[in-house]
């Protein structure tokens, strides 16, 4: 099942109703023979009934299938990935991510 990641623009504040996070770098993650798209930023919620938090994170979209294979509607690449669902494999990719990152969370699509 392929998916399409649009890449934001790196360096950029992306505000939402609490806060706001920075996409800082995106790079590729070589896992057994296939690329892993991986996605680091920092956040900071400003407000909420939880308090403030900030921090670095990672998303990692997937495998790349088609590195920014189009443009959105705004000029923004798109990538196609396909998901990671094997728990192992998840646990590894994270494993992998904390040996070079330091992040307080990472969410896989």
């Amino acid at each position: 099942m392929a998916l399409e990641y649009v890449h934001l623009p790196l360096g950029e504040d992306i505000h939402f109703l609490a806060g706001y996070y920075t996409p800082l770098k995106e790079y590729k993650l070589n896992y057994n023979g296939r690329d892993v798209l991986c996605v680091i930023g920092s956040s900071c919620v400003e407000s909420g009934c939880c308090g403030g938090r900030s921090g670095t994170y990672a998303i990692v979209p997937g495998y790349i299938i088609a590195w920014q294979c189009r443009t959105s509607d705004r000029g923004l690449p798109i990538t196609e990935i396909e998901p990671i669902l094997d728990e192992t494999s998840k646990r590894e990719v994270a494993a992998a991510l904390k040996a070079s990152e330091v992040v307080w969370t990472i969410d896989f699509w």
